[in-house]
């Protein structure tokens, strides 16, 4: 097992000194590569003349327009800024701020913030500063608000890009999110790039049928090396920006430059700038401009196949496909909203690509469509069945059913019906006991003797006692003590008549069984 490295800690200087020297660096590499560029169409150019003031000075537009930040001037305003700058500068800043989060070993999210905040924070104050110094009576000029946070954003998203993984806020942001929506947001990336080499494809294919229209156009502007390479180079910097416009093309939206309308449904003809990238706009609506609307509708049926898998429940899948449409609708409604702009004040002005027409089409394109395979192409659950009702037989159903409320009191009542019933009965037997008249007082202490005697000869006769077998013993000497018993009941016999004075229960004493009262009782 393998210890964990610790990363190496830095001092409050020397994290500074890293910070500061990380976003410096940025700013200056970006405006040293626009300055470069800026001088070397000047030396090619035709009747330019080069100066390295000059050239330093030009490049501070040049600087903020790879900021995205607008440029106004005396014939209108710059608003259709070139994406592929801006797309340079954000993959430096993001170097940049990876270097930064290698060097002080950064591995928590929020270490990111230092590095995020140097670099974004020194954009703004440079882009500000730069507009500033451009002041409001130049040849060209632009809004230090507006350049402070823009060049604030577009340096903070690359800035964030570049520490995300390294920081962990990658993994922080997909715990928060269900593995159903990690998997929409994969697709939606997929969909948005799927989309993106669509709209590249149908713009080549237009730049090849339309090769020598292409070429004219690079003709027509003078023939010099200096001319032709910056015609280049601008064509190649709104390459972007064409991509754009041609996805939104193949969705459905189109886009409009002036008055010319170009969709797959639509085509509105007008005047459009002699550059070489536009060759490929259609010059007529044809009947086959329509069928790339079905790039769009087989991409969200792949988009719904992908996903079938995504969870075991229909809804569940549609909720995915649900994810992949929003992720793909907010990406093309960003790109949209920065690929078009004004064009100054002519008749080209403006260049629109439909960025709420272009997220509502793309949402439609793959909700449907993908929803719809989810559904029945991924699993579903089983289903449960009920089971059967067994059979009720008459005979249990002819059973009466018991008293669900029993009256609590009716056994107390009957077992006192018995009481007194018994109490009664023994009322009377006391009245008479012996049956010899109301004279006669019956002893019932002499009762209790006999009752007692009764259960001790019960008790001798019960085989498993102790005293039975004592008296299987003395058999010999009961059977002689029961011959004389007999004798003398015999001679009791003879006389039935108690003498004068003498006790009626004498007869009794001697055999318990002869008194019917005391034969009733229970033993």
């Amino acid at each position: 097992m393998t210890d964990s490295v610790r990363p190496p800690e830095f001092s409050r200087a020397e994290r500074a000194r890293v910070l500061t020297t990380t976003a410096a660096g940025s700013v200056v590499v970006g405006y040293a590569a626009v300055a470069a560029l800026l001088a070397l169409i000047s030396s090619t150019a035709a009747h330019a003349s080069f100066s390295t003031t000059g050239v330093l000075t030009a490049a501070a537009p040049g600087w903020l327009v790879a900021h995205h930040v607008p440029l106004r001037f005396d014939g209108g305003q710059l608003g259709l800024l070139p994406l592929l700058p801006t797309a340079l500068v954000m993959l430096l800043v993001y170097r940049a701020a990876a270097s930064a989060a290698d060097r002080l070993g950064l591995f928590e999210p929020l270490q990111a913030r230092s590095v995020v905040f140097s670099i974004a924070g020194t954009h703004a104050v440079v882009g500000g500063v730069v507009a500033f110094l451009m002041g409001d009576d130049g040849v060209v000029r632009a809004t230090p608000a507006v350049a402070f946070f823009g060049c604030a954003a577009v340096s903070g998203v690359a800035a964030v890009a570049g520490v995300a993984q390294r920081c962990g806020l990658v993994e922080v942001v997909f715990e928060r999110v269900d593995p159903v929506a990690r998997r929409g947001l994969r697709a939606g990336a997929l969909a948005l790039f799927a989309l993106t080499a669509a709209g590249a494809l149908v713009l080549t294919l237009g730049l090849l049928f339309s090769w020598s229209t292409t070429a004219s156009l690079f003709d027509q502007t003078g023939g010099t090396i200096g001319t032709g390479l910056g015609i280049w180079l601008m064509c190649l910097a709104y390459l972007p920006n064409a991509v754009v416009g041609a996805l939104s093309y193949v969705v459905g939206a189109g886009f409009s430059i002036g008055s010319a309308v170009v969709r797959p449904l639509e085509f509105v003809g007008g005047p459009v700038p002699a550059v070489p990238l536009l060759a490929a706009l259609p010059e007529e609506q044809a009947g086959y401009l329509p069928l790339v609307l079905v790039v769009p509708g087989a991409l969200g049926v792949l988009i719904g196949f992908s996903l079938r898998d995504a969870a075991g429940t229909p809804r569940a899948r549609v909720r995915a496909v649900l994810v992949a449409a929003v992720t793909a609708a907010v990406g093309l409604l960003v790109l949209a909203a920065v690929s078009g702009g004004a064009l100054g004040a002519g008749a080209f002005n403006p260049v629109t690509i439909p960025a709420g027409l272009l997220a509502v089409l793309t949402m439609a394109w793959i909700t449907v469509p993908g929803a719809v395979v989810a559904w029945f192409s991924g699993p579903r659950p089983a289903r449960v069945r009920a089971p059967e009702p067994q059979p009720v037989f008459e005979a249990a159903a002819e059973e009466p059913e018991p008293d669900s409320d029993p009256d609590p009191d009716s056994g107390a009542e009957s077992a006192d019906d018995e009481y007194e019933e018994y109490d009664s009965e023994y009322d009377e037997s006391d009245e008479d006991p012996d049956g010899y008249g109301d004279d006669e007082e019956y002893d019932t202490e002499d009762e209790d003797e006999e009752y007692d005697e009764a259960e001790d000869l019960d008790d001798s006769e019960d085989p498993g006692s102790e005293e039975y077998d004592a008296d299987e013993d003395d058999a010999d000497e009961d059977d002689a003590d029961e011959d004389d018993a007999d004798e003398d009941d015999a001679d009791a016999e003879e006389d039935p008549v108690p003498e004068s004075g003498a006790d009626p229960d004498d007869g009794r004493d001697s055999d318990p069984g002869s008194d019917p009262d005391l034969a009733d009782k229970p033993r």
